[in-house]
């Protein structure tokens, strides 16, 4: 570490300050972002803080900590920086990255931070140029896995829009229908597709499509969790099994493949908990309904997440599928409970399927393959990103590495 490097409390680097009220009924329309716990929530027409800024949950998700670039406004479920005392935002944003919060909680039964607590906590503070340096190595990995989560959305919205003009719109069909050459379809392909319609369970569909239930495409499983009580079932080790929760799928992007948990092979086998091939189809439906992911790889998962083993028979995959339960209005199945959205699951097994023939179901597939195929890899690479960053980030702001003038990485020499 190098010698000007100083031991101080965090409350010297940082002055945290409670984030403001904003009931819902007070939003207005507008661009200024609304930052929870949990990051961005909404949006509101009028600035609380001059950004850029840095906030972190201060109950409900604690730990998580957003660097917000632009003006913004924090709930008072936050923390946010008041005053950097002239230190570098984006540094101190990874600084607070470093920070046991759990230990400044209060434990009772909804988690929370103490702010006079983490005032107290000792850190360690590099001169601002060296901050600079830090951030900047640690920012261009971040940057990088931000293009990437824009690229996917791109290459997924491309998707979603051919799914739903095939196969909710139905737009090759009414085409035909009224005369008209498909656009952008070669003749083969428009060949596939009717030109009339017939009624079905869920209104007009295209002459000779069917609309089968969920349980009858595909065998639907539903994950389970092993007892907390013995936490030897679960473990933080790679080499068990993957066991996603709601959580996990909620920052997985379309493939899931990394958890936060695994389960034990001696746990799956004690407690039978399902086992979820590569390549298949899972969606919450419990708490937070509707988030679906494609599993990269064999995972587990816990009893809020169905999982669906597309039929030998079924025309589609899972590329069909993923896009029709992301698209699919899961309001519409009613809900088990008078206080809050919930369904169970008979309700997930009684999902209603428009079924296309395999002729155009495998012109989908063809058709969104390579689209697929590439957020896979680009979501592999920015796991991998992600993986150096949080390598780095603890070495860089101990300084047993330091960044020279060419932002260059090395190890300090004692």
């Amino acid at each position: 570490m190098a010698g000007d490097w100083a031991e101080v409390p965090l409350g010297e680097v940082i002055t945290l300050q409670r984030g403001f009220d904003l009931p819902s009924q007070n939003r207005k329309l507008g661009k200024v972002p609304i930052v929870s716990s949990s990051g961005v929530s909404d949006y509101h027409s009028e600035v609380g803080v001059k950004g850029p800024g840095v906030v972190t949950g201060r109950y409900g998700t604690i730990g998580q900590v957003f660097l917000i670039k632009e003006d913004y406004w924090p709930l008072n479920t936050t923390l946010w920086v008041k005053d950097f005392h002239g230190n570098d935002p984006h540094f101190t944003s990874y600084l607070l990255r470093t920070i046991d919060f759990q230990s400044c909680s209060d434990k009772s039964s909804v988690p929370g931070v103490n702010r006079n607590d983490l005032h107290r906590i000792p850190v360690l503070l590099p001169p601002l140029a060296e901050q600079k340096a830090i951030a900047s190595v640690l920012g261009a990995l971040d940057d990088k896995i931000e293009l990437n989560r824009r690229m996917n959305a791109t290459l997924e919205s491309m998707a979603q829009a051919l799914f739903q003009s095939w196969f909710v719109d139905f737009d090759p069909v009414r085409a035909k229908l009224d005369g008209r050459q498909p656009p952008g379809l070669d003749p083969a392909t428009v060949a596939l597709f009717p030109s009339t319609f017939q009624e079905s369970s869920l209104g007009h569909i295209p002459q000779g499509w069917e609309v089968k239930t969920a349980d009858e495409v595909s065998t639907v499983g539903i994950g389970k969790t092993p007892p907390r009580m013995e936490h030897h079932w679960f473990s933080e080790n790679p080499v068990d099994v993957p066991w996603m929760s709601i959580r996990d799928l909620g920052i997985a992007g379309v493939f899931i493949s990394y958890t936060s948990e695994f389960l034990t092979d001696a746990a799956v086998e004690k407690f039978r908990v399902k086992r979820i091939p590569d390549n298949t189809v899972v969606l919450s439906f419990k708490l937070t309904m509707g988030r679906v992911a494609i599993t990269d790889g064999e995972m587990l998962s816990n009893e809020a997440i169905a999982h669906f083993r597309l039929n030998p028979e079924t025309p589609f995959g899972s590329t069909y599928l993923y896009c029709y339960l992301k698209g699919f209005g899961y309001d519409q199945l009613g809900s088990t409970s008078s206080i809050a959205t919930a369904i169970n699951s008979d309700m997930v097994r009684g999902i209603r399927i428009v079924v296309p023939p395999k002729g155009i179901a495998e012109a989908f597939e063809r058709a969104v393959k390579p689209l697929f195929s590439q957020m896979k890899n680009i979501q592999k690479q920015s796991r991998s990103l992600a993986t150096l960053r949080n390598t780095l980030l603890p070495k860089l702001l101990s300084g047993e590495l330091t960044v020279n003038d060419g932002l260059q990485v090395t190890e300090t020499v004692a």
